[in-house]
């Protein structure tokens, strides 16, 4: 809303292309235990991610409550996936680990799920390269051109041993 008081019109709303990976985890339904779980972990982790809890609360009011610009929105529910279904394989992990399992394919699950955000942002920044409103950085774009260069290379090896 304050872009458009500015004189600026909002961005067009960017496409959503389905996933043609496994689809994310289910989200575990509340269940009633018995009796209190034990706590266990880092608190310093504890108190940052009960931080944002409190300030996903808040996000959801503002949701609720204003304009969204569909782009900024669109990058936020990204995020939030890619936070859900890590947090999902970390507890999964935890969960294998304390009793006694193979966790070797929760990390396997971790690195599914950064290979699908990877994928999913190459597909945005492709789309954003190509759109002429946008100003790029010339040494952010060399960066990311190294990077991918050397990420291909590696890709190619790897998939050349399956």
């Amino acid at each position: 809303m304050a872009d458009r008081k500015a004189g600026r019109e909002a961005a067009p709303t960017r496409k959503l292309k389905k996933d043609r990976t496994a689809p994310a985890p289910p989200t575990a339904p509340a269940t009633a235990h018995a009796g209190p779980q034990p706590r266990t972990g880092n608190l310093k982790v504890r108190s940052h991610l009960q931080k944002g809890i409190a300030e996903l609360q808040r996000l959801h009011g503002l949701l609720l409550s204003s304009e969204v610009d569909p782009d900024v929105l669109s990058d936020f529910r990204d995020a939030l996936n890619r936070v859900r279904n890590t947090a999902w394989a970390a507890q999964q992990y935890v969960v294998r680990q304390e009793s006694g399992q193979e966790s070797t394919s929760v990390l396997s699950l971790l690195d599914g799920e950064r290979i699908r955000a990877a994928y999913q942002l190459c597909q945005a920044v492709t789309e954003d390269l190509k759109r002429a409103d946008i100003e790029f950085q010339r040494g952010s774009l060399v960066q990311l051109y190294e990077a991918t260069k050397t990420l291909t290379a590696t890709l190619k090896g790897v998939i050349d041993r399956l």
